[in-house]
């Protein structure tokens, strides 16, 4: 029987074996045009943020213009929460809403969202507020992927590839960190290994980052040369610091949700007028501890260069864990990629002063610390240790911090998971979707999709047949990849640990689906008992 081209099955399955290497040069070009936009958006940032410095300062020195800044900041928030509401998918890190779109779970307007998260993340992040440009790098990065697919009518596949790669490269041209971009689309993103989602990502990430590098500079993000290694001698101190970075994780998350459920008890004030709270506070701030304003970059950078005192340590670490919490509650766009990062290493640098103190060790060790609790800081609270490890790594400059890292990051990740802290980015993504504002994906069950799920080692369909398995409705198993191996799967198929399955379904149900699919190859036999 001869197969009509034009049906929707046909030209997606017929799609799906033909594009890896064209999806590979969209990738570059996607990488090219977020690489542009992340530089200027991180050079308007830096303008904004020194003006806002300089009003800062201009203030304290004649505290009578006070009422004016106030009235600015006021104004400000304003116009950032008008954002907020032309485009409420723009607030906050912007990375669940990633993680929602690409399961399914929202109906995101690209541009919207460029032009919300551009203007309201350097008017948030600049005015001062303790948030990252991080968020809104990956973000911006997920619609220029997403309008790239639009504006040239690419597939449905492609679009949820190319989103990815969007992500990929705006992290690494907000960090100059390519690798951290590419490693953090596969552990957090699709949270699998992909081939597709590797080549495609690596030459985004690579790309965009070339294009950073070439305006800001060849440095790493941190100037955190001459950094000595911390020896094997004080391993354990490192593991102290672990169980230490764990337990803070898991209080940041808990707390940070509260600040936003917090704003939410402020029903008689629009939600659009919140990010004023934030700003107010940014006023006082900016007059009494400036250090603590903005995400933080200079403040990790004087950590390791030593001269803060220890009182001040706790001052700042308090005030800015708080104005943190109060910052990303209000729903301002921004990230918590760097204020997180800042708040390890000001953990490491107080843990590093008391070992220094109280044990004798050397003074220049102190910067190892620091470091260290950064990784397993975004260890505990993001739960993708490899991104953080390899973030750290690219920030230095080098690989001799490796095992050291890699000891801290899997204490503090364990030591998390003890105290029951989720992973903080799957916590937002569960409040969007049960928020009533956020438009819900309306797919068309006419328009046909391939899913790929990796079968997590002891999840519950590892070992079983096919046939025992309870699929989905509205699926169909194409493909099982086992290494090089393609299978075509029948009823007496062993699914394997490993295994990558690739999964017909169509537009409309990919959200119950995917929702299904994890709990046959995430959830463990482990997690049930």
């Amino acid at each position: 029987m001869k197969v009509k081209r034009h049906h929707s099955t046909y030209r997606t399955l017929e799609h799906w074996y033909s594009f890896k290497t064209k999806l590979v040069g969209e990738g570059i070009a996607v990488g090219v045009i977020v690489g542009f936009v992340v530089v200027l958006f991180r050079f308007l940032l830096e303008k904004v943020g020194a003006f806002s410095l300089n009003m800062y300062a201009l203030v304290r020195g004649n505290m009578s213009l006070f009422p004016l800044l106030l009235i600015g900041l006021v104004i400000v928030g304003l116009i950032i929460g008008l954002i907020v509401k032309f485009e409420p998918m723009s607030s906050g890190s912007g990375i669940p809403q990633i993680e929602g779109q690409l399961m399914r779970k929202f109906e995101v307007s690209w541009w919207k969202v460029l032009l919300a998260k551009f203007s309201g993340g350097i008017l948030a992040i600049g005015s001062g507020l303790s948030l990252g440009r991080e968020g809104p790098s990956v973000q911006i990065g997920a619609a220029i992927g997403q309008g790239f697919c639009k504006v040239f009518k690419r597939t449905k596949i492609e679009e949820k590839f190319l989103i990815t790669c969007g992500s990929s490269a705006g992290l690494a041209a907000a960090f100059n960190a390519p690798l951290a971009g590419l490693v953090f689309a596969l552990e957090e993103l699709h949270k699998h290994f992909s081939a597709k989602v590797l080549t495609s990502a690596m030459a985004a990430a690579i790309v965009a980052d070339f294009i950073s590098k070439h305006f800001f500079g060849l440095q790493p993000a941190f100037n955190f040369s001459g950094i000595l290694v911390l020896p094997q001698k004080y391993f354990a101190y490192i593991v102290i610091l672990g169980i230490i970075i764990g337990a803070f994780g898991s209080f940041f998350n808990r707390f940070l949700i509260k600040s936003m459920e917090m704003y939410d008890r402020l029903k008689w004030l629009p939600f659009w007028a919140k990010t004023i709270i934030p700003l107010l506070f940014a006023a006082v701030l900016g007059i009494v501890l400036p250090i603590v304003l903005g995400g933080g970059h200079n403040l990790i950078e004087s950590l390791t260069h030593g001269g803060i005192g220890i009182k001040l340590l706790i001052i700042v670490l308090i005030v800015k864990f708080l104005f943190t919490m109060i910052s990303y509650g209000s729903g301002a766009p921004g990230g918590i990629f760097l204020p997180l990062l800042v708040l390890g290493a000001l953990v490491g640098s107080l843990y590093g002063n008391f070992l220094h103190i109280f044990f004798n060790i050397d003074s220049t060790l102190i910067s190892s610390f620091i470091i260290l609790a950064m990784a397993g800081t975004f260890a505990a609270i993001i739960k993708a240790p490899l991104t953080g490890i390899i973030l750290i790594l690219e920030m230095t400059g080098g690989i001799s911090h490796l095992l050291a890292l890699a000891l801290v990051s899997i204490t503090a990740l364990i030591f998390s998971d003890l105290f029951k802290s989720k992973p903080i980015y799957e916590k937002l993504l569960d409040r969007l979707i049960n928020k009533k504002e956020t438009k819900k994906f309306e797919g068309d069950d006419r328009t046909k999709i391939l899913i790929e799920k990796a079968v997590v080692i002891a999840a519950n369909g590892d070992g079983k047949l096919v046939k025992d398995i309870q699929w989905p409705e509205h699926s169909l198993l194409i493909t099982i990849k086992r290494c090089e191996k393609e299978i075509i799967p029948n009823r007496e198929t062993q699914i394997l640990g490993g295994d990558l399955l690739i999964i017909l379904t169509d537009e409309f149900h990919a959200s119950d689906v995917i929702s299904k699919l994890d709990k046959i190859v995430d959830e463990s036999y482990f997690d049930k008992k």
